[in-house]
């Protein structure tokens, strides 16, 4: 399975700006890809097609959404159903991202009828989970993870491939803040994340990859792909400059 490598770029870019930043990013991993990993963008929605249309025939490309309602087409205004981001060629989307959490109020049983849902639906999905710095502080870390993957993989059939799911690890104190969870914190809770994954799914747990999030930087970056279950990183603020990017991908 190769690393997974995904651009976060949360509410950024208008589309021009989002199509010419994909574009740039193509044309700096042009032959120079590592053949172990693929490159994720998950622009805004209004971006989704633009993007589309620029990643069109790149290989190692695929192109992601940062939320939908778990649902049909239906009365739910202002959200967006799984099949709409599959038409705007969308392979992955992600669920319980911590802003979606801790600033737009998702609990933990939404986030797993999200997972459920946008797999039925056709999507691969990545469950984002991780603690606040007090319930770090308060030695939480274990029983916070191991609550927010109970809830969100609640839904997933035993069935479930590695490609299909991927569980994002974003320590919330260290999103956007600078800051970084050291090697030792990466490796214990990679470490944690993969006994519940393999006790939940057997072997396919062992397969299925764990991303590590958190003010990913190129100066870091390959410090982080090094450490014990990180399959890949899911990257916000370096992520929307194509050159910080690309010295990621390829760190």
């Amino acid at each position: 399975m190769k690393k997974l490598m995904a651009a976060n770029w949360k509410m950024y870019k208008l589309r021009g700006e989002a199509a010419a930043t994909a574009s740039d990013l193509a044309q700096r991993l042009a032959g120079k890809l590592p053949a172990d990993r693929e490159v994720l963008v998950i622009p805004p929605f209004t971006s989704l097609f633009a993007v589309a249309e620029a990643l069109d025939g790149q290989p190692g490309f695929s192109l992601g959404a940062q939320n939908f309602y778990p649902s049909g087409q239906g009365a739910f205004t202002g959200e967006i159903a799984p099949e709409m981001l599959l038409e705007a060629g969308c392979r992955f989307a992600l669920a319980g991202h911590s802003e979606r959490r801790h600033i737009l109020g998702e609990d933990d049983g939404l986030v797993g009828r999200k997972v459920a849902f946008g797999l039925t639906a056709g999507l691969s999905m990545i469950l984002c989970v991780g603690e606040k710095i007090e319930e770090r502080q308060a030695g939480q870390v274990e029983a916070v993870l191991e609550r927010q993957l109970t809830a969100g993989l609640a839904g997933v059939p035993a069935s479930v491939t590695s490609v299909e799911l991927a569980i994002a690890y974003e320590p919330v104190w260290a999103i956007g803040t600078g800051l970084t969870a050291g090697p030792e914190e990466v490796a214990e809770a990679h470490a944690l994340v993969r006994r519940f994954l393999t006790d939940r799914f057997g072997q396919t747990g062992a397969s299925i990859r764990i991303l590590y999030g958190g003010s990913v930087k190129p100066g870091n970056a390959g410090q982080i792909m090094g450490i014990d279950n990180v399959d890949g990183v899911l990257v916000g603020g370096a992520s929307l400059e194509s050159e910080s990017f690309s010295a990621i991908v390829t760190a």
